[in-house]
């Protein structure tokens, strides 16, 4: 089935998260490799894609695993929730309607 993690950041967190974007890259990398990640991306603290020293107010990322417990559990093991720039993550099962493969 499909997850939604939806992560929001600590205040004034860019700079722990660009030191932990390789290793949070890499996790990802792996689903994607897996064939099991959908979507996977942050969202910017202003209305841009590239917000410089403004940064980012969390991440979105949508994949498939077997189970809520295992999404949550990789969740809590991102190296953005482990060293400090995550603050809450929500995670939730997901039913893809759109787009269909019709």
């Amino acid at each position: 089935m499909l997850y939604s993690i939806i992560a929001e950041d600590f205040p004034e967190s860019l700079q722990l998260r660009v030191q932990n974007r390789p290793a949070h890259l890499e996790r990802l990398k792996q689903l994607q490799s897996q064939g099991r990640l959908v979507f996977a991306g942050p969202c910017p603290a202003i209305d841009n894609e590239d917000p410089g020293p403004a940064g980012f107010t969390g991440s979105l990322i949508i994949a498939e695993f077997e189970s809520l417990d295992q999404a949550k559990l990789w969740a809590s093991n991102d190296p953005y929730k482990l060293n400090g720039v995550y603050d809450r993550i929500t995670v939730k099962p997901v039913k893809k309607v759109f787009p269909n493969n019709d």
